[in-house]
């Protein structure tokens, strides 16, 4: 009887009859094909075979008796006629397994020729988890014996305690020492990882560590321990478990065995996946030097103050997305000749950092002049921030000046200016075109507007740089005409996302029972004080709208009480002060 559900499930003779008889229920079928035909096909006879070999065995039938049965399977086949050689796969008559071959040693070099050969109690070819049951070997146990039966090894574990190491240490020194390569890949997140951990990993022969200082964004979870085999028995152990004491030994850790053998396609994407993280900028090569470093990190993901030293004198280092604007926006000028640079970052990814940055490498690389800077935004908040990143990056307190609201600067050379500001005091005509070496223009979107044209038509800076978000404008109007119609360099709100740069997020669209089809529209809008008036009825629309609109807030959060920082969109004052009534 064919239960209700969902099924992946070959169809024979059995299933397709009592398909037929269900004509009260809705089947849905589709044909086996493409690269998952051999995989499924294969998978439903070994499936068969095993039922029918156990029904055997239950009957009395040995292992000779077994293999004959397979084999006369495999002759029915005719492999010959399909160019295989059916000595290849024809299962010999003894009914034996191999476990292992080794180099012969003689007894001349003090190791005996029927030495014992280390491998895991778990199948290399069946895969299988570990819960931390009473019966099963602890996961440690096992790693020692992957260790000590592989041609290499990687690891990629949040972070790595002393405490779990130790107990593995002298079987990786043991393998590296044979000339086994190990590779893994950590963090600083949390500030777990034991720096005695990382150095001893790091005195290995053969043995690579790269780390991930950026906690706030990668946040590595994962957990898991590749080991390849070149015979193509390889295994890993995917799972909960960090390499501590607790987790590899007594914890209530899950963690499933993966084998080549029978998850091949599975394999080789854990494979690959190690690979990108092995090569991605986020993980970083580790080497003695990067010593103070990591500690520097360790401490300051534990909320510890890893020194006195002012906050001028920290060294800031930009993100690895970050870096890789830069080295774009390296390229555009060596290879391209192009210093007229636009920058589009999703809000929130540092444009102002990447803008500080680049400024920083151009200081370091101009070297005369006196690198007079520009730096225009449309608000004072803007400036402010923009000012103190400056400083932060270029570790100089002192550097740049405000020309906005009741800022007057005592000097040009380093100016952060408001457009407003730069109009009214008429910058223009206080500097001649080549005096600034380096413009910055944030939230370049804006620089379309009549207030943007007579900076941008009167300077001529060594370097042009406009910054955004958003360059498609709704008006239609082109702001690449000013940047040789190219963007030297973006990342985007998705790719921002998905790279974890920024949090996701979720919005609901709830259908407005007020109409506006009865107001006026004048001027491009309607009419403001029609909509209040409508939005704050006391007896008709504006109070459903208004429950509507809490009623829906409660619907989609878990816990109000949860919320912090809310706030709404209001047309005017009264509109707010009239949600607040119904509420």
């Amino acid at each position: 009887m064919l239960k209700p559900g969902i099924y992946e499930q070959v169809i024979n003779h059995l299933i397709h009859d009592e398909i037929e008889s269900q004509s009260a229920k809705i089947i849905n079928k589709a044909k086996i094909e493409g690269e998952e035909a051999s995989r499924m096909l294969a998978s439903y006879v070994a499936e068969t075979i095993e039922k029918y070999l156990e029904v055997l065995r239950e009957k009395g039938a040995g292992i000779s008796d077994l293999v004959s049965v397979l084999n006369r399977s495999l002759e029915s086949m005719n492999l010959q006629k399909n160019g295989l050689k059916m000595d290849e796969f024809l299962i010999h008559e003894l009914g034996e397994k191999l476990l292992s071959v080794t180099e012969r040693i003689s007894e001349a070099d003090g190791t005996p020729e029927n030495h014992a050969i280390v491998r895991p109690e778990s199948s290399i070819s069946r895969s299988s988890i570990f819960t931390g049951s009473l019966g099963e070997p602890s996961l440690y146990s096992e790693l020692k014996r992957e260790i000590r039966s592989c041609d290499s090894v990687d690891m990629l574990v949040s972070f790595i305690r002393w405490s779990g190491l130790r107990l593995i240490i002298d079987d990786l020194r043991d393998f590296t020492t044979r000339g086994g390569k190990l590779r893994v890949i950590t963090t600083s997140y949390m500030g777990a990882t034991d720096i005695k951990a990382v150095e001893e990993i790091s005195r290995l022969p053969n043995t690579e560590i790269r780390i991930s200082y950026d906690t706030q964004r990668t946040r590595l979870h994962a957990k898991t321990y590749i080991f390849k085999r070149e015979n193509g028995f390889s295994t890993a152990y995917v799972g909960s478990s960090n390499l501590s004491n607790a987790a590899v030994s007594s914890g209530l850790e899950w963690n499933v065995k993966v084998t080549e053998k029978d998850m091949a396609s599975t394999m080789q994407k854990v494979n690959a996946t190690f690979e990108t993280y092995w090569n991605s900028k986020d993980f970083e090569p580790y080497g003695p030097e990067d010593r103070s470093r990591f500690i520097r990190a360790i401490d300051a993901e534990k909320g510890r103050e890893s020194g006195t030293a002012a906050p001028f004198l920290f060294e800031i280092h930009p993100y690895t997305y970050q870096m890789e604007i830069l080295e774009k926006l390296e390229a555009e000028r060596l290879v391209h000749n192009n210093y007229r640079n636009l920058v589009v970052a999703a809000t929130g990814t540092g444009k102002t950092v990447i803008s500080a940055f680049d400024y920083r490498k151009f200081r370091s690389e101009v070297k005369n002049g006196r690198h007079r800077l520009l730096f225009v935004a449309h608000r004072e908040e803007i400036l402010r921030q923009s000012i103190d990143c400056f400083r932060g990056i270029l570790r100089d307190y002192n550097f740049g000046e405000l020309m906005v609201g009741n800022f007057k600067p005592s000097s040009l050379e380093h100016l952060f200016v408001s457009i407003q500001s730069f109009n009214s005091q008429e910058l223009f005509r206080q500097a001649d075109p080549y005096y600034y070496d380096y413009i910055v223009i944030d939230e370049f979107h804006h620089a379309a507007s009549a207030s943007y044209q007579k900076l941008l038509e009167y300077y001529h800076p060594k370097v042009l740089m406009g910054l955004t978000a958003t360059p498609e404008r709704m008006d239609g109007r082109n702001i690449l005409g000013y940047f040789g119609n190219r963007i030297s360099a973006e990342i985007r709100l998705p790719e921002a996302i998905d790279r974890k740069l920024l949090s996701p997020f979720q919005y609901f669209v709830i259908t407005d029972p007020v109409s506006l089809q009865e107001l006026h529209w004048t001027r491009g809008g309607y009419d403001s004080s029609e909509i209040e008036k409508l939005y704050t009825d006391e007896n008709g629309w504006g109070i459903t709208r208004a429950t509507l609109i809490i009623d829906s807030v409660m619907k989609y959060i878990s816990d109000i009480r949860t919320v912090r920082g809310s706030w709404v969109l209001c047309l005017q004052s009264s509109c707010c002060l009239h949600g607040q009534a119904v509420q």
